[in-house]
């Protein structure tokens, strides 16, 4: 019997070519994943670039996948997705066609020069926050229940910069 199944979160984000079908072509492909099964994903929401402003607004969303990969195996396929979908290092926060970070990994803390989980940048970034508070509202960050995250990210900017456009439905 192999490893136990872990629970990740990734969050997807495009901003080139047709971002909506980047982002739900990425869900299908993350439920296409070697030892692992898309258990959720959140809504898609527009929000605007983190970073340069000269760049279209981002698509972005929450999945939940049980994987039997190990946090650095379910990067890798990441990358590799990122890959299938011409992504370009071009500019620090520039734009991309497709952007997977892996958000969460069980209850992991990982730090290193590859990969750190929790991500690094998660509780301050709306674009996250609220689409992960819609599939997992009961997850801690740093050991802080999700809505105190939430309600710092309110008092900045009261509608996140952020813009609900359709929800998706997973079958588990």
């Amino acid at each position: 019997m192999g490893a136990p199944h872990q629970l990740a979160y990734i969050g997807l984000g495009s901003n080139l070519e047709s971002p909506i079908e980047q982002v739900r072509e990425a869900l299908n492909e993350l439920a296409m994943l070697p030892l692992s099964r898309l258990v959720a994903a959140s809504s898609l929401y527009a929000s605007r670039p983190v970073g340069p402003q000269d760049q279209p607004d981002f698509i972005n969303a929450v999945a939940a996948l049980e994987t039997h990969l190990s946090p650095l195996a379910l990067l890798d396929q990441l990358q590799a997705l990122e890959q299938q979908h011409r992504r370009r290092r071009q500019r620090h926060w520039g734009p991309r066609t497709l952007d997977l970070d892996l958000l969460l990994y069980a209850n992991a803390a990982i730090d290193t020069p590859r990969l750190r989980v929790p991500h690094p940048h998660m509780t301050a970034r709306a674009f996250v926050l609220v689409p992960l508070a819609e599939i997992a509202p009961s997850t801690h960050l740093y050991q802080k229940p999700l809505s105190v995250w939430l309600e710092h990210i309110n008092a900045q900017d009261s509608n996140h910069g952020l813009e609900r456009l359709a929800s998706l439905t997973i079958r588990a």
